[in-house]
Formats: structure tokens, sequence, C-alpha cells
């Protein structure tokens, strides 16, 4: 009999992880959500090739495509808008899958109908939190709190997922007495706004003054006109007097207060204070992470996946990327191995180091460190980035990072380790063109 599994977050990781459980034969899947409600919040994202390849697995691509932009560019600016570095991406650098800038609330809802749709309308219940879990000889009970009427509920599982975030509630008992997550005593401001192009229409733009940065990117098209909508998100350094919140994403704040830190940037076209201004709405946070855990499981049947297991600075696109790759790798190695406490040894060993050293990378703030090099080195501007750097010098912070992330080309390309080749429409469609090309 399949076993009882409870994921504990509704997010992207806890979302992908019931439909990559529901695709290896697992029915008994049930989520928990401590949110009363599931809705489109958030801002953009990106998903990176090896995340898409994984989606396309679950036979989400062709649904995600019209509701995202697939990038085809990364550029590295100073804040005069001199170009520090350029690299293609996705389809662009001859990955198979594209890379796709989407909203997340967007994604989300996508996941939560078709988990919905598989599942059925009871798999997901929203207001209920984790309090604690009893192990017991057969399974453990889960003990929760509905947040509404405040009546204990209590749930019999055989394995537990915590994929509810970086304050999980699993993660505490796990780790307990962790400390509460480290900031680099930045923060990040954020929103969106419909307006033109900019560049190829595909561009993702990266910018700094040593001090502060500024990414923005497209990540949807408006259909009655030609704007799109873009993404927007902004660093500076952090006013402790301000109070932020940490690990709480939707904290309004007015542009008002942080766009004048920005005044005078200009690159690519875009001045991101006029984008800020113009946002309707705009969030901060404190930029957090969580220390590198030296186990994400307990009992042989708890373990934890997505930001509450290896939760890191938004470097690299990585956020989301991640919890997507754990969650289908976590059901291949459950239908790998029919015991539950080898299944998760196992996944362990596959992610867990990988994730601590990708969290370290973003510490040192992964290929992003080109934009304090050239700022630090020309501060008031250059003409060209071989007078900055060294021959070779930035394509060697470039490889670093891309192993790092696991994101050679080659590997990538391959068919996914964690799905059967036939179960990627996509890769099925690229096998015979290439049979057709070599005939």
């Amino acid at each position: 009999m399949s076993p009882r599994i409870l994921i504990a977050g509704a997010g992207i990781a806890g979302l992908t992880a019931a439909l990559a459980l529901h695709a290896r034969g697992f029915t008994r899947v049930r989520l928990i959500e401590r949110s009363h409600d599931i809705q489109p919040l958030g801002s953009g994202i990106n998903l990176l090739p090896h995340a898409v390849r994984e989606l396309d697995g679950l036979g989400l691509l062709d649904e995600l495509i019209p509701l995202s932009i697939q990038t085809g560019e990364l550029i590295y600016m100073n804040h005069h808008g001199d170009r520090i570095w350029r690299e293609a991406r996705g389809k662009a650098a001859g990955f198979r899958w594209p890379q796709l800038s989407i909203h997340r609330g967007w994604l989300q809802m996508q996941l939560y109908q078709r988990v919905v749709q598989l599942l059925g309308p009871d798999a997901v219940l929203s207001g209920v939190e984790v309090l604690d879990i009893e192990p017991g000889h057969a399974g453990q009970t889960v003990l929760c709190r509905d947040r509404t009427s405040e009546a204990e509920i209590r749930y019999e599982a055989d394995l537990v997922i915590g994929a509810d975030g970086i304050r999980s509630a699993l993660r505490r008992l796990i780790a307990p007495g962790e400390d509460a997550p480290v900031g680099n005593g930045t923060v990040i401001f954020r929103g969106t706004v419909w307006a033109k192009p900019f560049l190829s229409g595909r561009s993702m733009v990266i910018a700094g003054d040593g001090v502060r940065k500024f990414v923005v990117y497209p990540m949807a098209q408006r259909e009655d006109s030609d704007e799109v909508l873009l993404n927007w998100a902004a660093a500076a350094p952090e006013n402790p007097a301000a109070g932020y919140a940490r690990g709480d994403w939707n904290l309004p704040v007015k542009p008002s207060s942080f766009a004048f830190d920005f005044q005078g940037w200009k690159m690519a076209g875009i001045e991101p204070a006029a984008i800020m201004l113009n946002s309707r709405d705009t969030f901060v946070y404190p930029m957090v992470d969580r220390e590198p855990l030296p186990a994400w499981t307990k009992h042989g049947n708890v373990v934890l996946i997505g930001d509450a297991a290896h939760a890191m600075y938004p470097i690299g696109s990585n956020g989301a990327t991640q919890s997507v790759i754990d969650a289908c790798a976590l059901a291949h190695h459950l239908h790998a191995h029919p015991q539950v406490a080898a299944a998760l040894a196992a996944f362990e060993a596959d992610r867990r180091p990988k994730m601590t050293e990708l969290q370290q990378a973003n510490r040192k703030q992964g290929p992003e460190v080109v934009i304090d090099l050239a700022n630090a080195r020309a501060p008031k501007g250059f003409q060209d980035s071989s007078h900055v750097f060294g021959p070779g010098e930035l394509e060697d912070i470039a490889a670093r990072y891309v192993r790092t992330s696991a994101m050679e080309r080659q590997k990538i390309n391959e068919p996914s380790p964690y799905w059967p080749p036939s179960t990627t429409a996509h890769a099925r469609q690229l096998n015979q063109q290439e049979v057709m090309h070599d005939a």
C-alpha cells in the first residue's frame, strides 16, 4: 500500500513535490498550508533550465510558457550603464529547455490547480499549521492546529515533508534552538510595473555601484499592447531602526522611502528610480538565509526540502529552481527505495552537499561579485571591461558558479536523472528530431 505522506507547505516546493509524488504512483498525499488562502502573491522569479526540465517531466511546460518570458540574456552593468559582462541564457545559450521569468504567484497557482485536479479538492488544507510530531511504531502523528477555530488536528503519516519555507515549523523540530535567519545587513525592495520592453525584450539586467544593486527583467507580455510586466528588485544597506521582520516576503513599503537612493542611475534605457515610483505595490524584506544543516532528516521519516532545508540569498536565480529540483529528486528516491528511511538517506546524500556549497557560494555573491569588482577598480566608469578585468577573469568567475550551481549545458541537455526519458514530452520531440537529423 502507498505510504501516507503529509507535506507541510503549499508553496512551489510543496506543490511540486505533491505532483512529482503523484507521477511516481504515490496516491495518499495531503498538503497543509499555514496561510488561510492560497493566493498568487509575490513577484518575479526565474526558473533555470534544469528546473524547467523537471517541470516538463510533470507535463507543465506548455502551460507555463504563455505565462512567462523566455529569458535570452543576462547583462551585468555598473550604475553608469557600462557593460561588464553578458551571457546568453536558456535556449539562446544552447539549452534544450528555456529559462522562464514568471510571476511567483502565477506559477504557484498553476501548480495548485494541477494538484487539485489530480489529487482532489481536499488534497490541500489551508489555515493549518504544524505544532509537533509524535513518532510511533506505525508511522507518526503530526499535531496541527486550525488557525481559524484553534482546534487541534491530528494526522497519521508514514512520511512528513517540510516544505514550509524559511520560517519552517518542521525545521524547528529537526534543528531545535536554531537562531533566527541570518542577515547580511542588506534589504531588498521589490515590485512590478507595466512598461515598454528594453534591449532584446527578453533581457535581464543586474547593475550596482558597489553598495547597492538593481535587478530588472520582463516576465509577461501584455495582451492588449506592446508593454511587458517588469519585475525589479533593489538591494540597499539595511536601516536597523526600520525593524523589518526577517523571513517575511510581503511587507509593504512606499517607494518614495527608498527610490531616491537610485536617483540618477540609468542603464539600457532603464531608470530604476522612475520604475520604482511608478510601481503600484512595493515590498521589502531583509536579505537573509539559513545556516547549512548537518542533516535534513529525522527519525527516518521526516525530511526538509526547498527553503526549509536550504534558504539562500537570492543570487543566481536558484531559490525556486532548487526547490523544484528537490521535489522531483525526493519523489525519484522514494520510488527507487521501498523503505522510506533508505529513500530519505539517498535523497539527502544526493542534494544536501550540493545545496550547502551553493548556499556558501551565494554568500560570496556568486557571479554578481563582478559588479563590486568593477566599481572598486573603476568607480567613475569605463569604456571597455577589458580595461578593468584581466584576460579570462570574467569567464573564470562565471564558470565557477556554473559548476557550483550544476548549470553545465551538456548535463542539463540530457534527460533528467529523476524521470524516465519517456515522461518528458519535449525531450521525446527533441530525440525524434535528432534521429531524423542523423538519418
